[in-house]
């Protein structure tokens, strides 16, 4: 299936600092005539929004579409939107039976 990765802020210091504060919040992929924005973070992150929130609200409650990769790194996040893809996660996103 083809598809195209976006990045609203495609420079090195954008990257240097989603890998530095373990998410991202500009990715956009493209496949046919649909677009998804994700929600990409590491589980460091993860983990520090979570007891935030829990000791904030009482709950947590995550992004839409939130992908949780090891590194919030381009390599790391173009490696696993590629395996989405193949699995037809996208396929299943806005989607409810």
């Amino acid at each position: 299936m083809k598809y195209e990765i976006i990045y609203e802020d495609d420079t090195e210091l954008a990257e240097f600092e989603a890998i530095n504060k373990g998410h991202r919040q500009d990715v956009i992929v493209v496949i046919g005539d649909r677009r998804f924005r994700l929600y990409i973070t590491d589980i460091v992150r993860l983990h520090q929004d979570y007891d935030s929130e829990v000791e904030y609200n009482g709950y947590f409650q995550n992004e839409p579409n939130m992908i949780i990769v090891k590194e919030a790194s381009n390599k790391e996040i173009e490696k696993t939107i590629e395996r989405l893809v193949k699995e037809g996660f996208f396929d299943m996103l806005g989607y409810s039976k």
